[in-house]
């Protein structure tokens, strides 16, 4: 839909910028983060790989939280919002991973330098939940102290944050875990359940299947109450609250959406207009 958070297509010479300008954005960041204004922590790149630079757009725009979806391709984990835009160069390593290790190592322990707070990264699984999951988490068992931990009971945060989300297969394996180096992204039915936060740590869904509202008018009481009980009900337990397939066309109708969101105490805003958010944001410090 046109008032719907909308994919950007990448080019083949797209991708292979992105790589060549990897190098120089994470020297920039260690170099020069602590001058920059503070992390838009509420802010959340939709589809982040789908920027001419992937991740070095969104840490430019100081945005808290990263979306990678990734498909398994024998135990290759390879990015793309569909199996046509597929390439064996775009894995989620040397896109995110590898990069955010660099990015760590070179501000002494956080993505952003003399911020402790740990930056998410939203995987969303496009293939079979389960496989994909067990090969993810052999992944990121190669990148000690970069992911926040659970082991037994307790959470030990760490500069990222990895969670799960797509395909609902991947539950399983993490529940059965003692040990893992990432939580679960829960929808609004799993509101108020016995799954803790350290498990489900963030509440996502579709914003048009919960509200009619797109930001036009007044925004109805009801909904209004009903987004806030939402918010309330999370925190109450510990847990964020992210919605998807909000406007992101730039305009009164979005703002006028992004501000009852912010009213409301929902954690991340979704958007591909990484601008667009961050002049938002800026503005309503």
């Amino acid at each position: 839909m046109a008032l719907t958070t909308r994919r950007r297509a990448l080019t083949t010479i797209g991708a292979a910028l992105a790589g060549a300008v990897a190098l120089p954005a994470t020297q920039a960041l260690a170099g020069e983060q602590k001058h920059r204004p503070r992390p838009l922590w509420r802010a959340h790149a939709h589809n982040d790989y789908e920027h001419p630079r992937p991740l070095f757009d969104a840490l430019d725009h100081r945005f808290g939280s990263v979306e990678a979806d990734i498909f398994l391709v024998g135990d290759q984990l390879l990015i793309g919002h569909t199996v046509d835009d597929l390439d064996p160069s775009r894995t989620l390593e040397s896109l995110y991973l590898d990069p955010l290790a660099r990015i760590v190592r070179a501000n002494h322990g956080s993505v952003y330098r003399g911020w402790r707070r740990p930056v998410q990264l939203l995987i969303d699984i496009k293939t079979e939940g389960s496989s994909t999951y067990l090969e993810l988490d052999r992944h990121l068992q190669r990148y000690k102290h970069l992911f926040t931990t659970y082991a037994h009971g307790r959470v030990f945060p760490g500069p990222v944050t990895a969670v799960i989300s797509g395909d609902r297969a991947a539950r399983t394996p993490m529940e059965a875990q003692t040990v893992r180096r990432a939580f679960y992204d829960g929808r609004l039915t799993d509101l108020g359940s016995s799954a803790p936060a350290s498990f489900i740590s963030l509440i996502s869904d579709n914003w048009t299947l919960n509200f009619t509202w797109q930001g036009v008018g007044a925004f109805p009481e009801a909904e209004r109450q009903k987004l806030r009980g939402i918010v309330d009900a999370a925190h109450a337990r510990g847990q964020q609250v992210r919605f998807w397939a909000t406007p992101d066309v730039a305009g009164p109708a979005r703002d006028a959406l992004w501000g009852e969101l912010l009213a409301a105490g929902v954690d991340y805003l979704n958007t591909d207009d990484l601008a667009g958010l961050e002049t938002f944001l800026d503005a309503r410090r």
